[in-house]
């Protein structure tokens, strides 16, 4: 072994064990488990689970939902987008529609259900505001608003962050050469935007083939294979073995995926340089982008005003009068207060943990010597864990880990949540390192000083705030997440999402709506800190720089 590569090679040696003993062992004996019967390897669960009506029903209904929603979701990211990058509308209003489209990540799906039940139900505020209800919410309806509302921050942020990226010289170009309106906007604009835009909605579907929390509030009959896997496992009777092969249906979405965001890399257009220009002055399209974005928004908006409204009604809707008795009650009573602990606990020790994981997962691929191979590696595990849905990964973790001295402990839901969200921090580490001096080891090397040393030393103080961004994603969703945790929290370590879905079977709603301010203001609190200090650090190097 090379001395220069000995320290990356012992990172990449302790990232592999965790991938494998927390990822790969534990979805071989979800397979294993779905092909074993009392009397050995046998296919009976596989078409007791596929031929039963009831299955093949709720796979469709999914696939339905899911594909709507995707196509509806990706339609209004890029006319979200577009309006921010392309109009000259006040940039106080970009940065409102930014806010406004990134505003549902910060809560659990869950209670997206909750919030369009109080909104759009028989007794709804919407409901009450337009003197009739608009549509019925249980089932697909439902569904439709949930999911789109849940995958319209990933998919806006994907496009978003592309169309930064577009050099918009070549719609001056393509006017000048005397292209018309819609041939410069589709070459231009559109053409660039393909391979984002398929992958925005293969990342939407998959996100809403595979969530649980919507449809365990609005799903009513319409049952989903998210729905199906729950009630198998988590039901009055629990059957682990179809619980098994549930999980494992829902796994062939992830690899059909992870195969076409491979193909899709070739379409993705990169420019050497990009150019600054002056968007043109279009007044009848920014007042039309303005206030259909401005609509969007609206329509996000007033889903969740009944969050911030309901807790503080004495009861919704026939005593109408404003109280701090319910947000009190949730104060003083000392197991939801310690649930909150629990979250917080779990949030706080999954970011330590997840950015430790993602930095060094990204210095071995992007500042580390070590063989291609190696770092492909991890590129791999990062593109499986971006696709594997977290109902599978919890429940590969319950068969796995039930029994071991880690069972319902804060330690597996930690761990679960580092693997479960460990690919979008990975690739933002590694994109802000690999954009660094590569010359900077080299040079350290020749004056005396070890990788890792450089690393301390140089490296990581230039990576402060991508490192502070990471640590923001890892909290945020660990606060929210519900779909892999309901399997491994037990009662002492139920965190916030699962009290909600426990809370939702006695009709605690108050509760759940204050729980869900909760962790709405614990999350945006933590994104301005964090984002500030990032920012901070920003400055600082630019002045440096001067």
């Amino acid at each position: 072994m090379k001395k220069k590569n000995k320290e990356s090679k012992i990172i990449f040696l302790m990232l592999l064990i965790l991938f494998t003993v927390f990822l790969i062992l534990p979805v071989f004996r979800l397979l294993l488990k779905s092909f074993w019967g009392e009397e050995g390897p046998t296919l009976a669960h596989y078409s007791g689970v596929i031929f039963s009506g009831g299955f093949g029903k709720a796979l469709g209904n999914s696939f339905l939902a899911a594909s709507v929603s995707a196509l509806i979701t990706t339609v209004l990211a890029f006319f979200l987008a577009y309006t921010i990058n392309y109009t000259n509308i006040p940039r106080w209003m970009k940065g409102m529609i930014r806010a406004a489209a990134l505003l549902p990540m910060f809560l659990p799906t869950i209670t997206y259900g909750f919030a369009i039940i109080y909104s759009f139900g028989k007794q709804g505020l919407l409901t009450r505001l337009f003197g009739r209800q608009l549509f019925n919410i249980y089932g697909l309806n439902g569904l439709l608003v949930g999911y789109v509302i849940y995958t319209l921050p990933i998919a806006f942020m994907l496009i978003h962050n592309t169309m930064g990226y577009i050099d918009k010289k070549f719609m001056i170009v393509s006017r000048v050469m005397g292209d018309n309106g819609f041939s410069t906007f589709m070459m231009t604009i559109v053409r660039p935007l393909l391979g984002t835009l398929a992958a925005s909605f293969i990342q939407a579907f998959f996100l809403c083939f595979t969530d649980f929390g919507i449809p365990a509030s609005v799903g009513g009959k319409y049952e989903v294979i998210a729905s199906v896997l729950y009630n198998q496992m988590l039901g009055s009777i629990p059957d682990f073995a179809r619980g098994a092969v549930v999980a494992m249906v829902m796994l062939v979405p992830s690899a059909i995926s992870i195969a076409v965001l491979q193909f899709l890399e070739k379409y993705n257009v990169r420019y050497s340089r990009i150019s600054t220009i002056e968007i043109s002055r279009h007044r009848l399209r920014d007042i039309a982008c303005g206030g259909v974005s401005a609509a969007i928004i609206l329509c996000v908006l007033s889903v969740f005003a009944v969050i911030f409204i309901v807790p503080f009604i004495s009861e919704w809707p026939y005593d109408i009068r404003f109280t701090m008795e319910h947000a009190v009650s949730v104060l003083e009573d000392d197991a939801l207060s310690g649930v909150v602990r629990n979250s917080l606990v779990a949030a706080l020790f999954t970011a330590v943990t997840g950015t430790l994981v993602a930095y060094g997962s990204a210095l071995v691929t992007a500042r580390s010597t070590v063989s291609k191979k190696l770092k492909n590696v991890i590129e791999g595990i990062a593109l499986v864990t971006n696709t594997i849905p977290g109902m599978v990964i919890g429940l590969a973790f319950l068969f796995s880990f039930s029994g071991t001295p880690v069972q319902n402990t804060f330690f597996l839901i930690v761990v679960c949540n580092v693997v479960h969200f460990f690919s979008t921090p990975y690739l933002m580490m590694k994109n802000s390192l690999a954009k660094m001096n590569a010359s900077w080891e080299t040079t350290a090397m020749l004056m005396g000083d070890s990788w890792i040393k450089t690393i301390i030393r140089v490296v990581t103080p230039n990576a402060v705030s991508t490192i502070l961004e990471v640590f923001s994603y890892y909290f945020i969703n660990a606060m929210v997440t519900v779909s892999a945790v309901i399997f491994i929290a037990g009662a002492r370590t139920m965190v916030m999402t699962t009290k909600i879905k426990e809370l939702q079977y006695f009709n605690k709603f108050n509760e759940v709506f204050v729980l869900s301010l909760m962790i709405l203001f614990i999350n945006l609190i933590a994104r301005v800190l964090f984002q500030a200090l990032a920012n901070g650090r920003i400055k600082i190097k630019q002045k440096m720089r001067e």
